[in-house]
């Protein structure tokens, strides 16, 4: 959840709206205006808003949903789902790419409507059962609480979540949370199969006073970063998704598949340029605040490394 305004970070105008926020959740309204929902390719649809994503992978045996965006998007979550075709009882299991508002605030409600199981990394599933975050979190302090999931099932890195002939792999990439997921799964549309992946926020947003480079409440999360980085150059993707949709250009790519090109979602090249421009705005992000904190410090009490 991004609760400060961090225009410097975002280029693209579309990510910019998506992102910037402040206490009590200015850009709520936004967020959550409606979108319809659509294939993305074969049994993966989008079935969030318009400024979260929500994605839906169906079977015969049941279906699964990543994210749950705002507490007051679950109602159009659902209503996407249903005006597909489908049936949020049949929703066997909810995933989450992180345990901020803007991402968990909804599964309380669709973990009520469908019986589905929630599940995620140990870190999120402790936030989730809180419905606030914990002290370990960057942006720890400007949390909104949102409803408690009562029941998560905790996941460990690399775990395949299968559901009938579904099989999606949670891939721990902390760092903007310390349970920060991907997730990756195949998905076929007649003979043409593509690897999706659905890449959580690498955004190095904080508090105040929260330093990635020397903090103890947090101490790995600049190792959690490079992790993720690593994870997204080396995982198979032709068609990236993320939790806020502008990251990952998907309504520009609709709008071009609705323009005639067949292959606008497919790019095999875009979780390394994500993970590529993620490296370089945190690299900004330390740099800056090392510049900061040695103009704050005088000579003689400055240490001699960061």
């Amino acid at each position: 959840m991004r609760l400060l305004a961090f225009a410097t970070l975002l280029a693209a105008p579309l990510a910019l709206r998506a992102q910037v926020d402040t206490t009590p959740c200015a850009s709520c309204v936004e967020w959550n205006a409606p979108q319809r929902p659509f294939r993305i390719h074969g049994d993966s649809w989008y079935v969030g808003t318009r400024g979260l994503s929500a994605i839906l992978v169906t079977s015969p045996q049941g279906h699964v949903l990543l994210d749950g965006g705002l507490p007051e998007s679950a109602a159009r979550i659902a209503e996407n789902v249903r005006a597909l075709g489908f049936r949020m009882e049949d929703v066997r299991v909810i995933l989450n790419s992180h345990a901020h508002y803007d991402h968990a605030g909804g599964l309380a409600a669709l973990q009520r409507m469908s019986g589905a199981t929630v599940a995620a990394h140990p870190w999120s599933a402790a936030v989730m059962r809180r419905g606030t975050t914990l002290p370990e979190d960057p942006q720890h302090g400007l949390d909104i609480p949102y409803p408690a999931v009562p029941t998560v099932r905790a996941l460990a890195d690399g775990e395949t979540v299968r559901v009938g002939p579904l099989a999606l792999t949670a891939h721990f990439t902390g760092g903007h949370t310390p349970g920060g997921t991907t997730w990756s799964w195949r998905a076929c549309e007649k003979e043409r199969c593509l690897d999706l992946v659905y890449a959580d926020s690498q955004t190095p947003v904080s508090a105040d006073g929260f330093l990635f480079t020397r903090n103890t409440r947090y101490p790995q999360a600049l190792q959690d970063f490079a992790r993720g980085h690593a994870t997204l150059e080396r995982l198979r993707c032709d068609v990236l998704l993320t939790p806020h949709p502008g990251f990952s250009e998907l309504f520009e790519r609709l709008a071009a598949r609705e323009q005639g090109r067949a292959d606008a979602f497919r790019d095999p090249s875009a979780c390394r340029r994500l993970a590529a421009d993620a490296r370089q705005r945190l690299a900004r992000r330390v740099a800056t605040k090392r510049a900061a904190t040695e103009r704050a410090v005088p000579p003689a009490t400055r240490p001699s490394a960061p």
